[in-house]
């Protein structure tokens, strides 16, 4: 019942948000277009609902062609290629509002799995890939709830001196698939409005852990997914991590 309602629901959510935010976003794009390298908006294709390709919105945070520069895909917390003002709208997250506009076009929604490129698309398993786009995915989500400080956790594990696209390989990307799967066996309306009470709750409180205490069943996570965790397991013997070359 909920799902054929869910897309009127984010249409309207997302045209009142927006003429809500359009004094905010007219003074991040004055702001982004003095300062940096001047771009104002940062466009990338992501694999959407059933699997179609579609290009996100996001205010412009880091310099351009920054994917073909240091750690590539990888973004870690102290990047260099994040400018001054994107170092902000990357913490706060405000970098992410503009995808109210994919949300209005009916590319996303409000909640869901979120869009990935479609290289690490690729490195979910099969049955992952089938089901994660069954609905619509979304600005915020539990796999984004989770992992909201996943620039920390990768910048810790390089300070560690392991390789992060392994990390990635074994660890997150194993576990992101299996929340985003559990949210398509779960979704309901009681539970995206969890999510994103949670999600405007974590932007005030960025440390809480208040996710798996408001929302019941999730898929248990590995210690070696905190920051805490990282530093109480030996990388080599325990989980056999590559080490940076």
């Amino acid at each position: 019942m909920y799902l054929s309602v869910k897309r009127w629901v984010d249409f309207s959510a997302s045209l009142i948000g927006l003429l809500i935010l359009l004094p905010i976003f007219l003074v991040i794009c004055i702001i982004l277009s003095v300062t940096g390298d001047g771009a104002i908006f940062y466009l990338q294709e992501r694999v959407g609902y059933k699997q179609r390709k579609f290009h996100i919105y996001k205010f412009s945070s880091m310099l351009k062609d920054s994917i073909n520069m240091g750690s590539k895909t990888v973004t870690l917390r102290n990047d260099p290629r994040i400018t001054k003002f994107g170092r902000y709208l990357r913490i706060t997250k405000i970098n992410e509002l503009p995808q109210i506009i994919n949300v209005l076009i009916g590319d996303m929604s409000l909640v869901g799995a979120r869009p990935l490129i479609p290289n690490s698309f690729k490195k979910y398993s099969q049955s992952v890939q089938t089901k994660i786009y069954q609905t619509r995915p979304g600005i915020t989500g539990i796999g984004s709830l989770i992992f909201r400080d996943e620039e920390k956790l990768v910048s810790e594990v390089r300070n560690l001196g392991y390789e992060p696209l392994d990390y990635y390989a074994k660890f997150i990307y194993p576990y992101k698939g299996e929340l985003e799967v559990w949210y398509q066996d779960n979704i309901s309306l009681a539970l995206d409005v969890k999510i994103v009470g949670l999600t405007f709750y974590q932007i005030i409180f960025p440390k809480s852990n208040l996710t798996f205490k408001l929302i019941k069943g999730l898929p248990e996570r590995n210690k070696i997914l905190t920051v805490k965790g990282l530093k109480s397991v030996s990388l080599d013997d325990d989980f056999d991590l590559k080490k940076m070359g």
